[in-house]
């Protein structure tokens, strides 16, 4: 019986192939779409998960407010772990990291440059889930000068050889290490990214207690049990005992610093919360971090473009079946009981539902590539064979396909004979009202995401175009220049012999780039209590030129010659922070030196104009310049052909034959680097909100043709008494335009409600404009009529003798 109605249902497919295809290949979209998107979610969430003991890791971070500035660090003083993991019990253990810069890395011949290497505490193995290929987890970073490195990494030094006990040299300080483990790769879903830990033990910097200093991410593993909010409240009695003596050393006591408005706190996160919770600024973190109010999103269009999916293949299957009244009228005047017309809309459904579900993760092999790179994920087609995936792609096939069966089977199989074979159904004018309020919901989501795609848009754009106080075209950044040693000057002279070379400046501080390890703290003699911590940049006097950045007052650096290390450029920013008045040039600064409470005068011969060394989402921070580069190359090109004087600083650096392999940056690649999460989320949203909108016009053109299938003999009596095929469109599509102009009344405070939060993330933004509002909208209804006139024109065409005969 059931062979009886697998043929039969393949027939009546194949015999509307255009609606099957239309209606299969919607919902491919939205299955393909849900399946892609529950891989983002999924890995997003299952940040740091990796770890045995997740759930009872937390992270100690700094927050407060010192002179009006908000301080907010992911990194904390030296003491901090060591200092909770003597204070309290639940406290099992703690652990640091602190990441260095990029040294460079030998072993024999094998020289590497890595950005990727951390100082970390003997025992972070014990906390963290790393496990180990050789070498023994609890022991292999108890001795100083130790490292472990990732199997990748002990390949790429050692080929196939042993790497246990052989040394590698950190180049710039001529420190040997002793590997002493190799470990797997890092996940990829960690908040962090190491290819080589060595070992903290020794280093004395470890071993400061210096309160007022933070430059270490502290991890604590907490006791089963222990809860992180109240272990929270008991660490401001820390910061009074400990930092509050340091914090006296600066002229004033602890009760007056706090009296004057000032507060610092130590606060915990959760381990598995940094990925997605975390608000501090990209510059202050291990890595990028993701955004859950990106997830939600990101969720929230799965779910709905699911639902818009069934909804419209609902719809389309309810209108091809209203086709077929009369086939029923038959079959049941034939002898048909109720339950084999049930059983044979519902194989038809489930013939339909299996066929788009395969179409769908044909779909999903197709594209995966394509979302890797938008969304800067590693997905592979496995996840598509894990449990989890089978299992939903089952519930899924069952839930559809009785939804979607649903009305014909048990509504059209109830109907009586005579009424089915005249095609007068009841119930029709409230199933109507029910489909208009599904494309209503349809086109709110679809006019909500046109929205967010023009506001992220522009949003990149004026990111892209903004004034940002220094120049990045033609500027090429050569980080790895102080290789050469000895020969870097020499190098910089022939860069500079070139015509097509305006200017080579010394530095390691690129804007847009990593400087928060770089801080001091600043004060005036008129107010010494009114300290500011700073930005500390090192550079030559060719910086500011080449930079194209604009002093406003004073004057630059002289070449350095070993002095002249006590005058400084300051910005705008700093001296509003340290409230200068009058002319700034001339006036004294002082600085802490040393740990033990040592200071220094600086005096001010130049003011620069303020500009944006870190991303739009932060405020312009105070900066200070000094006259002590170090570091990189940056060059400033004057021509267009970039690709020819690369090729020509390639020879030159080869000429000097150091082994090392020459590497280079664009400074405007680097600046969009800084952007990358938004690129990704605006090219995701571009894609699934194309889709979305496509999808919606298919249910719009489901209700088009269920509503034209119902008023076939009105329209054909409209055209007998002279009605043109115009007055029959307008007719047609004025009811159905109606749902998608409400939708926009709905969608758009919604949607502008939404941007305008994800726009506070920048501190420097666009306004939302009120013709967003009119091209979303006009762009959204003239989709929509134009998905509507292929039905309607078609139907205003036809003859109306063929609707009418048998009346």
């Amino acid at each position: 019986m059931y062979k009886s109605y697998l043929k039969i249902g393949w027939r009546n497919l194949l015999r509307n192939k255009g609606l099957f295809a239309i209606n299969a290949s919607g919902l491919a979209l939205g299955i393909a779409t849900c399946l892609m998107i529950m891989m983002y979610v999924q890995d997003e969430l299952s940040y740091d998960r990796y770890n045995e003991k997740a759930d009872q890791i937390v992270r100690v971070v700094l927050r407060g407010k010192v002179n009006g500035e908000t301080i907010k660090e992911a990194v904390t003083p030296a003491p901090v772990g060591p200092t909770l993991k003597r204070e309290f019990p639940e406290v099992l253990d703690a652990t640091r990291l602190r990441k260095t810069g990029a040294p460079t890395i030998a072993y024999k011949e094998n020289t590497y440059r890595h950005n990727q290497v951390a100082f970390v505490d003997p025992n972070f193995f014990d906390v963290f889930t790393l496990p180990f290929i050789k070498g023994d987890a609890r022991t292999a970073l108890k001795g100083p000068n130790s490292i472990v490195l990732t199997q990748r990494e002990a390949k790429k030094f050692f080929g196939g050889a042993d790497p246990i006990n052989k040394l590698l040299v950190f180049k710039e300080t001529n420190q040997a290490y002793k590997v002493t483990g190799v470990i797997k790769k890092v996940p990829d879903n960690s908040h962090f990214h190491f290819d080589l830990f060595a070992s903290l033990e020794g280093v004395p910097h470890a071993r400061e207690n210096n309160w007022l200093e933070s430059n270490y991410f502290t991890y604590l593993l907490m006791a089963k049990g222990a809860s992180p909010e109240a272990f929270e409240k008991k660490l401001p009695a820390i910061i009074n005992k400990y930092m509050g003596p340091q914090v006296a050393q600066l002229g004033m006591t602890y009760e007056k610093f706090r009296e004057d408005g000032n507060e610092i706190g130590l606060f915990v996160q959760r381990l598995t919360d940094i990925h997605l919770f975390s608000d501090f600024s990209a510059s202050s973190e291990l890595e990028a971090g993701g955004d859950i109010n990106t997830v939600y999103i990101f969720g929230a269009v799965a779910v709905f473009m699911l639902v818009i999916a069934c909804i419209n293949f609902m719809n389309l299957s309810t209108a091809g079946a209203t086709r077929r009244s009369k086939e029923i009228g038959v079959k049941k005047v034939l002898g048909s009981r109720k339950n084999q017309l049930v059983q044979q809309f519902l194989v038809e459904s489930f013939i339909s539902t299996i066929v788009a579900m395969a179409l769908g993760i044909l779909l999903v092999v197709a594209v995966l590539p394509i979302f890797n790179q938008l969304s800067g994920k590693g997905f592979e087609i496995g996840f598509l064979l894990s449990p989890k995936t089978i299992g939903l792609l089952i519930v899924l096939a069952l839930s559809i396909g009785l939804l979607a069966g649903s009305y014909p089977a048990f509504f059209l199989s109830s109907i009586k004979p005579i009424a089915a074979m005249k095609n007068k159904l009841p119930g029709t004018g409230k199933s109507h009202g029910i489909r208009s309020t599904l494309v209503v919901v349809q086109f709110v989501i679809s006019s909500t995401l046109i929205l967010a795609i023009i506001i992220v848009s522009q949003q990149m754009y004026y990111i892209q175009n903004k004034n940002i106080g220094y120049s990045r075209d033609h500027r090429i950044v050569l980080r790895e220049s102080y290789l050469l040693g000895n020969n870097e000057s020499v190098f910089k002279e022939q860069l500079l012999s070139d015509p097509r070379i305006e200017n080579v400046t010394v530095s390691a501080f690129v804007p847009a780039g990593p400087t928060d390890n770089n801080m001091t703290s600043v004060w005036t003699d008129k107010n010494p209590e009114g300290f500011r911590r700073t930005i500390v940049y090192r550079i030559d006097e060719n910086y500011i030129p080449t930079m194209g950045m604009e002093l406003m007052a004073g004057r630059n650096f002289y070449k350095n010659t070993g002095g002249g290390q006590d005058k400084v450029i300051v910005n705008e920013a700093l001296v509003r922070a340290l409230a200068i008045e009058g002319d700034p040039i001339g006036q004294t600064i002082t600085r802490r030196t040393d740990n033990d409470g040592g200071t220094g005068t600086l005096t001010i011969v130049g003011v620069i104009r303020d500009f944006h060394f870190r991303s739009l989402h932060e405020p312009i921070a105070p900066l200070m310049m000094v006259n002590d580069p170090y570091g990189g190359l940056i060059i400033k090109a004057n021509t267009t052909d970039m690709a020819g004087l690369i090729q020509s600083i390639n020879a030159k650096w080869q000429s000097f034959d150091i082994g090392e392999p020459f590497t280079y940056a664009l400074l405007d690649e680097l600046y969009n680097e800084t952007y990358l999460s938004e690129q990704k989320m605006g090219g995701i949203l571009r894609v699934f909100g194309l889709v979305t909108i496509f999808v919606a016009c298919l249910g719009l053109f489901g209700l088009v043709t269920f509503t034209a299938e119902q008023r076939v003999k009105e329209i054909g009596i409209r055209k007998v008494l002279g009605a043109s095929v115009a007055q029959i469109v307008s007719m047609l599509s004025k009811d159905l335009l109606r749902p998608v102009a409400l939708s926009f009344v709905i969608a758009f405070p919604v949607g502008f409600y939404f941007m305008d939060k994800w726009l506070q993330g920048f501190a420097y933004r666009i306004e939302v404009q009120w013709w967003v509002f009119l091209v979303a909208g006009v762009g959204t209804l003239w989709v929509a009529f134009f998905t509507l006139s292929f039905k309607t024109v078609r139907a205003a065409l036809a003859n109306p003798v063929q609707s009418l005969r048998t009346e």
